[in-house]
């Protein structure tokens, strides 16, 4: 098996995964990924598709990413492993789809207004 290339975005984090045969090994950015998302629910989001589809022990993974916090990478990189997942094997597309983890979440910041003080605040009014 060659290496499976796919992408995955949220708000400005982008995350290129490179899936090949091995033994469940992820890095991103050349670390490993538990040094790289130190916090529990990270390191959760990154693993929901390999549990979904119980695969954790059967890929390798090697991940970039950029832009973006924490969050936003770590979610990235978990709609671009379950997108190589389902370019592996498109029975696991009905599991992946289900819990979510093929959809593209939208939800970007707000571009900050002229005139105001954020995207929606707006300076005080004042009458006199």
């Amino acid at each position: 098996m060659e290496k499976i290339h796919s992408i995955g975005r949220r708000k400005t984090a982008i995350a290129r995964v490179y899936l090949k045969e091995g033994k469940g090994k992820i890095t991103v950015n050349n670390k490993d990924y538990k040094k790289y998302f130190p916090s529990l629910p990270l390191q959760y989001a990154v693993n929901q598709p390999l549990e979904k589809v119980n695969l954790k022990e059967a890929y390798d993974i090697a991940v970039k990413v950029e832009g973006g916090g924490f969050r936003g990478q770590a979610e990235a990189v978990r709609l671009a492993i379950a997108r190589a997942l389902c370019k592996v094997s498109a029975e696991h597309k009905p599991a992946l789809r289900s819990e979510g983890l093929l959809t593209r979440d939208p939800r970007m910041v707000e571009r900050k207004k002229s005139g105001q003080k954020k995207a929606r605040k707006r300076f005080q009014f004042s009458k006199r």
